[in-house]
């Protein structure tokens, strides 16, 4: 019987394509009102995997509308109760189940200060939907497993279509129509091979740059949260200043070389720690020669983390059961956590 995080992960597709067809009137609504009062930053606040989502949105949104993103501490607001100057500004808070305190707490007293507010949650009708004044539903519907998948990828396309709108990128607009089918084809590339290396592993490295590097924070979070593997997610820049140092021969070390102008840093960085004798798993597009797992490639170069991480997902679900492991319930985690 296959486990509750494979048969969520494998709705995927079909999440992403029910998103599509049931929110693009609302995000084209909420992308007018961002027109009319256009802000001189963004702020994001989340946490776990939605702040992954958050950083992938903000890498995007810098990318695409010319607006910095700041990352917001949800204590700042709750524990330290700061006032800040974010009149006309965005915030956009991102949530599963938008039932933490923190994150309605803060998103409530941002609305106060004057921001412009933004939740995005899968749960309806959650308290932090009520403080906000937009709403984006992720549409991936009830998931059981404690460590999320669909959600995730719902997140993740989510934000991808409000930037798209924002910014009337044509190209990401049709990526996002095509989104599903190549998630269908990621379904079916679920990156096998890294079983082998990983199965014995008791910690790992996982790099990629630009937004390939925010994926890499999902991978190694789940890695942590239903393998036990002691994994840490760095950008292939940031790794060289310090972090590479622990990199022994047989240190196992994913690689996510993404499209893009990042992609030959990563490639050049899987080399480097194949010649010290890493254990390198070089996650690329088919036109890489050595690479070891396949990425599938989307219409849109910006959309690549979503596919790779659905072949992710359904690896790390084999590999926590060679582990001899739940991947449905981690040890000492809930599906909603509740901070403040």
């Amino acid at each position: 019987m296959s486990s509750l995080l494979k048969q969520e992960a494998l709705s995927a597709p079909d999440v992403v394509q029910f998103q599509g067809e049931t929110t693009s009137e609302a995000l084209r609504d909420l992308c007018a009102a961002y027109h009319q009062c256009p802000p001189g930053y963004l702020i994001t606040i989340a946490r776990g995997s939605s702040d992954h989502a958050a950083a992938y949105f903000a890498y995007l949104a810098m990318l695409k509308l010319k607006r910095p993103v700041l990352s917001l501490p949800p204590s700042l607001m709750t524990l330290h109760q700061t006032q800040f100057p974010v009149q006309k500004q965005w915030a956009f808070a991102i949530s599963q189940s938008g039932a933490s305190p923190d994150l309605i707490t803060s998103i409530s007293q941002l609305r106060q200060q004057g921001a412009r507010t933004v939740s995005l949650t899968n749960l309806p009708h959650s308290a932090l939907e009520q403080v906000a004044e937009w709403h984006i539903p992720l549409c991936a519907g009830i998931e059981q497993s404690v460590a999320a998948s669909k959600s995730f990828i719902a997140s993740l396309t989510a934000t991808a279509r409000f930037v798209a709108y924002a910014s009337d990128d044509a190209s990401l607009i049709n990526a996002l129509q095509t989104l599903p089918e190549k998630l269908k084809a990621a379904c079916n590339n679920p990156w096998q091979t890294a079983i082998t290396t990983l199965k014995s592993a008791d910690k790992a490295y996982v790099i990629g740059r630009g937004l390939g590097e925010t994926i890499a924070r999902e991978c190694a979070l789940k890695l942590k949260e239903t393998c036990g593997i002691q994994a840490e997610a760095f950008s292939s820049a940031e790794v060289r200043h310090g972090p590479m140092q622990v990199i022994q021969p047989g240190y196992p070390v994913l690689v996510l070389a993404l499209r893009g102008p990042e992609q030959a840093d990563c490639l050049r960085f899987a080399g480097d720690m194949r010649e010290r004798g890493a254990q390198v798993l070089l996650a690329a597009p088919e036109d890489i020669a050595d690479r070891d797992l396949d990425l599938i490639c989307t219409d849109d170069l910006h959309l690549d983390p979503v596919t790779a991480i659905q072949s992710f997902y359904l690896m790390v679900e084999s590999l926590a059961i060679a582990r001899g492991m739940n991947p449905d319930a981690p040890a000492y985690l809930k599906k909603i956590t509740k901070t403040v």
